[in-house]
């Protein structure tokens, strides 16, 4: 029976993806949450990326009995590349543009953005190479805003 379960095991391993990306990037700054928010957008337009727009969520978050008002969704990126992406690649839609959601946490703000990465697939080379350089883009923006703590 052990036999089995780790043969079992070891085919399910390797059937699976392998996957070394986080699923989240993520950054912390001891920027209160105005002067962050100011820094995230000044940062994405650094990186060539256009801010399309922010977002209130902390609404509905009060709704659920969360008190803060200092959520935000950070929409971004390159008009006519997401165009040129929704256009070739329209299961990237629910995606695009490119968001980093911030929020303060006690004295420090966080942002969360998800990694691209997850979207990649093998046969789709101009897309995975999209894919990673936003992924490198979304990591060196959050590694400059996390550098604002030194």
């Amino acid at each position: 029976m052990m036999k089995r379960l780790t043969l079992l095991f070891s085919l399910l391993m390797l059937l699976t993806p392998a996957y070394s990306v986080d699923r989240l990037l993520m950054a912390r700054t001891e920027q209160a949450f105005p002067e962050a928010m100011l820094k995230l957008q000044e940062t994405i337009k650094k990186h060539g990326y256009t801010v399309s727009r922010v977002q209130r969520v902390d609404i509905g978050l009060t709704q659920f009995g969360y008190e803060t008002d200092k959520y935000r969704v950070v929409f971004f990126g390159k008009a006519e590349e997401i165009r040129r992406m929704s256009s070739e690649y329209p299961q990237l839609i629910p995606y695009l543009p490119l968001k980093i959601a911030i929020f303060a946490e006690e004295e420090d703000t966080l942002m969360v953005s998800f990694s691209p990465l997850q979207l990649m697939e093998t046969d789709e080379p101009e897309l995975n190479s999209v894919l990673e350089n936003w992924t490198a883009d979304l990591q060196a923006m959050l590694a400059d805003m996390r550098n604002d703590n030194e």
